[in-house]
Formats: structure tokens, C-alpha cells, sequence
């Protein structure tokens, strides 16, 4: 069975899930990149060396073979990308296809009524309903959105995105003798991603008297201005500027909890991945894709709604002094990640449904109903 994956490109979202599916396949898998990687995304760290990967293919490289290859494959799935026309042929055929996608209306479900976009959403959607298409949710928002163009009925699964899990034979080892509770955000410094947030944490922490300390991780357009509003409050706030992925794991590691205070114009959110599998006490925002699939408010982390900071305060005033339910909330998390929401767990659950396509399997997790 010939597997095919067509994407903008490859990055460490998209390896470790990958490399499971080309093993399972025994070789038989590949990732067709569509573009190049964008500078900012980059100088991020993000950029993997697509060539040196077994899998991969670049589309702007290998037109013919690619589109060889997403015509006649068992199966493709698509996303990431808005180059509809690569994969229409395919769909005109009713060939086994794969969708997945983030929210369509992250700007506001509002926006379904535009007449422009309910065309483009029926040729490229809803007119293959009866084909055998069917669609991964990378969040939870995805199905109302795709409801609101009666797109995919019945056949939307969930799905997400899933960076690397890393196994630790003792989770707490790196953060168990600090006495200040350290706090960690990383993200980009832009208006959605709501930098102020942590600044009027730390402001809280400082007139609490609370022994904490917050780390900011990233760089934007936001980055001069949110380190600026934060003056006064040196001892509390650090900004460290951006990091690569390995670098922001190690952060994690050292952090007691994780908040992403983004709106809900983040169609994921992978840090919540990362940070849980790293045993952090993440408090994430509601309104992003991931925290409805993986967090069980209070069990594993905590949902809170965006840029809500009292809230976030008053969880972690509450859990300062109570190390071991920290820790046990750390446990729970890192057990999610590993068990259900890891890209070893997720491969095996696309692949089985490459094999009998049963959308009844599971009952929570990837490739559950959405």
C-alpha cells in the first residue's frame, strides 16, 4: 500500500508521525512538500533539511512524479496547503483521499455567509461529500465550522498535530528543588498570540508576593513594545527572545507550568503537546484547537478563557504551595501524550483506518469521531 502525505512542507510537527507511517509501510510512504519553508518560519528553527529526509519529495521539484504519485497512491492525505488544484484530479476520480484541516472561519464564523467563499467551499469540499472522502479535524472548532457548509456528514474524525514525544525516566528531576515556581510562555510576539498576558501575570505575582518567576520565549512584532510594558517588573519577567524547538523543550523541562494565552485564531497550539509531555501544569486557553482534545480541566491541565489572566492566577496561587498535586497533574498530562495523543499512537490509529476505513473504532483520541 502506496501512502502519500501532501503538505506546504515538512517540519517537527510532521517528522515523528512520519517516521512512524513509513515504517508501518514498510518504505511505501511519502511526504510531497508543496513549497519552501517561509524565512520567518526558518530563523525559528523550524527548517529540518526536507532532502535528507527518505520520504520526502518537493513538489516544485518533481512536479510530474508527485503528481504521479497523489493520482495513483492507496491512499493521500491533504492539508496545509491552499493549492487545490494538485489534489482535484484525484477527487474527480474518487480515489481514497484523506482531508485534515485547522478551522476554517478563525477570523469569526460569521464569515460563512460570504457568497465568494460558499463557492469556494462547495468545489472544494462539499461536492465530494458521496465520494470516499473523508476529514481529519486538527482542532476542536474544525467539525462546527465544516457543519456550518454541511461538508464531510458523518465522516469527520479528530486529528491534531504531534511534535516528537519524549520519553523521561523522572519527569520533575530537573525542577524538584527550586523554590521559586517558574512559569513558561513561548510563542510568537504577535497580536493573537496575546503577549500582555503574561506581563500582567507577572504585575499580579509582584503585588501577591507570590515566589514566581515567568519566562518568555520568542520574538515578533510585539516583542519591543510587550518588553517595554514590563518594566518595573525585571525580577519577575524575563524575555530570552526566540529559541529553536529543541532549546524551548529544554525550557519546558525546567517549568513548573505552561500557559498559552492565544485567542482563538490559533488553530492548534503544539506547544500544548510539548509542554504537557514534559509535565508541566499547562493552562491553555479554551478557544485554541488543542486544549479541548487534550486537556480534562483540572485532571491533566487547565482551560481557561483567553486572555483571562485572573484565572490563570488564582491556578497557579492555588497549586504555589501543593507540589505534589503539581506534580500529579504533570503525571496525568505526560500519561495523555504518551498514551493517547503520541505520534506512534495517531500512525497506527491513520493506518489501521487506511486498512478498513472504520470511523467506529475509538472512542476518544485521534481518529475518534469528531
Amino acid at each position: 500500500m502506496q501512502i502519500t502525505f501532501v503538505s506546504n512542507y515538512i517540519n517537527h510537527h510532521q517528522i515523528p508521525i512520519s517516521n512512524e507511517l513509513y515504517k508501518l509501510a514498510k518504505g511505501n510512504y511519502t511526504f510531497i512538500q508543496t513549497e519552501p519553508m517561509e524565512e520567518e518560519r526558518v530563523k525559528m528553527g523550524w527548517d529540518v533539511g526536507a532532502k535528507d529526509l527518505p520520504y520526502v519529495k518537493l513538489y516544485y521539484e518533481e512536479k510530474e512524479a508527485c503528481d504521479k504519485l497523489i493520482l495513483e497512491s492507496d491512499c493521500v492525505i491533504f492539508g496545509g496547503t491552499e493549492k487545490e488544484e494538485i489534489i482535484l484530479p484525484r477527487l474527480l476520480k474518487n480515489r481514497f483521499t484523506i482531508r485534515y484541516s485547522e478551522r476554517l472561519y478563525k477570523s469569526g464564523r460569521w464569515k460563512f455567509i460570504s457568497p465568494r467563499g460558499l463557492i469556494k467551499k462547495y468545489k472544494d469540499h462539499v461536492r465530494f461529500n458521496k465520494n470516499d472522502v473523508y476529514l481529519l479535524c486538527s482542532g476542536a472548532y474544525v467539525k462546527g465550522d465544516f457543519n456550518l457548509i454541511h461538508a464531510y456528514p458523518n465522516k469527520m474524525l479528530k486529528y491534531g498535530y504531534f511534535p516528537e514525544f519524549i520519553e523521561y525516566s523522572d519527569l520533575h528531576e530537573l525542577r524538584k528543588d527550586e523554590k521559586t515556581l517558574e512559569i513558561l510562555w513561548a510563542s510568537r510576539f504577535i497580536d493573537w498570540k496575546h503577549p500582555e498576558v503574561p506581563v500582567r501575570l507577572a504585575q499580579m505575582i509582584k503585588e501577591s508576593g507570590l515566589n514566581a518567576h515567568i519566562t518568555m520565549i520568542g520574538n515578533g512584532e510585539y516583542f519591543k513594545s510587550t518588553k517595554e510594558s514590563a518594566a518595573g517588573l525585571e525580577n519577575i519577567i524575563e524575555f530570552v527572545g526566540a529559541k529553536t524547538p529543541t532549546e524551548v523543550r529544554e525550557y519546558m523541562r525546567k517549568a513548573d507550568f505552561f500557559i498559552l494565552t492565544s485567542d482563538h485564531k490559533e488553530g492548534w497550539g503544539a506547544v500544548i503537546n510539548e509542554a504537557m509531555n514534559s509535565g508541566c501544569v499547562t493552562i491553555a486557553s479554551k478557544e485554541t484547537g488543542a486544549a479541548p482534545y487534550l486537556i480534562k480541566s483540572g485532571v491533566n491541565g487547565y482551560m481557561v478563557k483567553a486572555c483571562h489572566t485572573e484565572e490563570i492566577f488564582k491556578i497557579v496561587s492555588k497549586l504555589a504551595d501543593d507540589k505534589e498535586r503539581r506534580q500529579e497533574i504533570g503525571n496525568n498530562a505526560y500519561n495523555t501524550i504518551q498514551n493517547l495523543w503520541s505520534p506512534k499512537v495517531a500512525a497506527k490509529r491513520l493506518y489501521e483506518f487506511f486498512l478498513d476505513k472504520d470511523i467506529n473504532r475509538y472512542s476518544e483520541g485521534p481518529l475518534s469521531r469528531a
